[in-house]
Parts: C-alpha cells; structure tokens; sequence
C-alpha cells in the first residue's frame, strides 16, 4: 500500500523498500519485474504536463500554497512571453529535475487537476449585496469580474433556452428550405403542365374542343322555322332547322384536289364539282367539316358538326338562284373515305341531296353520309344534269375531310 512519507511534503510516494535487489541475488524474476517498473515509471514522468494546464493550476492555488513548481510556472506565465516560449522553458525547466521532483510534478497536477474536475459543475451564481449606508437607502454591487486564467478559452455558455432557441432556428430553416424546395417543384411541374397543355391545345384542340362549339348554340336555341312564304335570297346557301344551320354554299369551284377544296370549305359547304345542282337530275353533294382546328382559318369549321342529329323524315333546304329546294331525309350511314360510290345517282330517286362530313367530329377516319330526297318543287319538273358524264368524270381517291392539323401538317400523318 501507499504511504506517505515526512520528507515527501504531503505526496504520494510509493514505499521503500530495505531489501535491495541485483543480478548477484540470483533471482532473475525479481530483477525483470524491477526493470519493468523502472521502464514504466520513466515513461509516464519522461515527459511533463501541459504548459497550458499547469499555468491554469498555478493561477488558481493562493501565492502561499504554491510550491517550487508552481509558482516558477506563475512567474514564467506573468512574464509577458509567448505561448511558445513558455512551453519552451517549461520544458527545460522540467528536464532538469530530478526524478522525484518531476514525481512531485506530476503529483501536484494529478491533485489540482483532479479537484478542478470536481468543481467543474459551477453553483448559480449568487448575488453580492454591499450596503451603503446613505440614510434608509442601500445600492447592490455586482460582484467583481474573475479573470480568465492564462490558456481558458473564451466561450458563452449556452443556456437550455438558448439551446432550445438554436434548434427551433435550425429546424425553422431546414423547414424554409424544404418548402423551397416544394415551390420550386411546384412551379416547374406547373410550368411543364402549362407547356403540356399548349401543345395539347394546339395540336389537338379539335379532338376535345371542337365537338362543344356548335352553330346551334351560336344562332339560336330554337330551330329555324322556313315557311313556304318566307322570301329567298339572292346568297346561295342551305338551311337545316333541326340543328339550326343556315350556312352559304360555294358553288363554282371546278378543281377537286384536297388544297382547292379545303380554300373552298373555308368559305362555307361546297358543292363538289361533279355533281348535279339543285333543280337537277341526279345526286348533289356537299361537304361540310364537322370541326376542325380552331387555329386554322375559315368561319365554317364546325358546320356539320351536329349533322349525326338528323334522321330519317327530317328535311333541309338549299337555296339557289331564288329557288328553295326541300329535301327529306331518307337515308343515313357512315363509310370510309375511299367509298365514292356515294357521289354516284340514287337508283330509288331521281333528285337527290347528299350531305357529308367526317366522323367522329374532329377526325378524318370516317364519313357521315345523310341523303335527302326532293320533295319541294316537285322533282319532275327538273332538267338534266349539268355534271360530267360517268366517263368523263373525274374521280378523287378519297372523299374530301377535315382541314389538316397542325399536327399533320408538321408530321405528315
């Protein structure tokens, strides 16, 4: 066991021991373990403690307490000079002891430092009342500010509030940050659901828009009623009651390749070049779009757009030259374009009206064919037909459509 020795001023020494030992006493263990306790020894007092924390120690034990060690480390520590070279001499300082004072070194550091540790824990800081007797009034001192011993580092300490208050400025701003983060998501997926949707309107606005723009919520919610009094102009043109249409029809037009018949359409119904006109013998056909795109040109994209609403016994009308021609409904079918037979004379009827346009609305895949036959002036009092003879006819490849769209146009398709 430890003990302490008078001579040791108060330290830790480890015991002595009276019985010496050496190679010549023939106990090799006894010497080995000697050896081993000498090198262990060496090595923890072969270096000395830290300047920085035995000039701490110094400042802290009372002038009277301190002992040869420290109070060469106060003098060297208040005397102006570098951290650097106070740590130099000390160094030397400490090279120079013996083995038993740089114990007592040692001794002293693992005493201070060791009570330092325990008093780490500061009690609240109590208030110091000096009173000044100034008749019944008295004033309260703060107390003296402590001097930061050489080497502390300066730092605040942080309260519970104030470590509250960090983390709630922490959490505040990873939460901007992340709703940051979110608008910007927000408004690229916006932006890019904006872009969607023009492309979509430009090159498809006739599949979604084009059904709901109608010529009969355009004129009127009550169908045309044409009496046999009412006057004919001068325009050609073709009314249907049903759907409210009362639109002008472009006759003239020779050529039937698509361009010329798309100019034609933007105008109004065409008549197609060959076949009979109203007051004639035969079939007469007219085109019409059931929508197209609203980007394109022409007042009459959607005119026979509601033309799947007729039915068999519903008429219509075509005027032309001052005459109005009545025709009821008899027949109505879907075909595809490369049916012509359609622009043929009806076997049943001699005078007949064919109207035609795509289907579905807003496509080209199909053709909505109504026939109507002559009931109004009597057909027998018609002439010939003005049309080309069959053999002389010529004949498109496909029944007329919808203008193209912008998406066609740029794709060919």
């Amino acid at each position: 066991m430890p003990y302490q020795d008078d001579n040791s001023n108060g330290y830790i020494l480890p015991p002595k021991s009276t019985k010496k030992i050496s190679p010549d006493n023939n106990d090799s263990e006894s010497a080995a373990a000697v050896d081993l306790i000498r090198q262990k020894i060496n090595s923890l007092y072969e270096s000395e403690p830290a300047a920085k924390t035995e000039a701490t120690i110094a400042e802290d034990v009372p002038a009277k307490q301190r002992s040869k060690h420290q109070a060469f480390m106060y003098e060297l520590s208040n005397s102006g000079k570098s951290l650097a070279e106070i740590q130099i001499a000390w160094h030397e300082y400490y090279a120079e002891l013996p083995d038993h004072e740089k114990h007592e070194v040692w001794q002293e550091f693992y005493s201070e430092h060791g009570s330092q540790r325990k008093n780490n824990v500061q009690p609240p800081e109590q208030s110091y009342t000096t009173t000044l007797q100034t008749g019944s009034t008295s004033q309260q001192q703060p107390p003296a500010p402590t001097r930061r011993p050489f080497g502390a580092s300066s730092y605040t300490q942080r309260t519970a509030n104030d470590i509250q208050q960090r983390i709630r400025t922490k959490v505040s701003q990873q939460s901007s940050k992340h709703k940051s983060n979110l608008k910007s998501l927000l408004f690229g997926l916006s932006m890019g659901g904006l872009v969607l949707l023009i492309t979509t309107f430009s090159f498809f606005n006739e599949r979604f828009i084009a059904p709901f723009i109608t010529p009969s919520r355009v004129l009127s919610s009550t169908p045309l009623i044409i009496g046999e009094d009412t006057p004919v102009g001068d325009e050609p043109k073709i009314i249907i009651p049903k759907i409210n249409v009362e639109i002008p029809v472009v006759y003239g037009e020779e050529s039937i390749q698509e361009d010329a018949v798309q100019r034609a359409l933007e105008d109004g119904v065409l008549h197609y070049p060959t076949t009979a006109e109203p007051g004639e013998r035969g079939n007469s056909v007219f085109f019409g779009h059931s929508s197209n795109n609203i980007l394109n040109r022409g007042k009459y994209k959607f005119a026979f757009v509601l033309l799947n609403q007729l039915e068999e016994g519903d008429t219509f009308m075509l005027e032309k030259d001052g005459t109005r021609y009545v025709y009821r409904v008899f027949d109505t079918k879907v075909v595809p374009p490369s049916d012509l037979s359609v622009l043929q004379p009806n076997d049943e009827h001699s005078s007949v009206a064919t109207l035609i346009t795509c289907d579905p609305p807003g496509t080209a895949i199909n053709r909505l064919v109504v026939t109507g036959e002559q009931i109004s002036p009597n057909p027998i009092d018609n002439t010939e037909s003005s049309a080309p003879a069959p053999d002389e006819r010529r004949q498109p490849e496909t029944l007329p459509s919808n203008s193209p769209s912008l998406w066609s146009r740029l794709f060919g398709s």
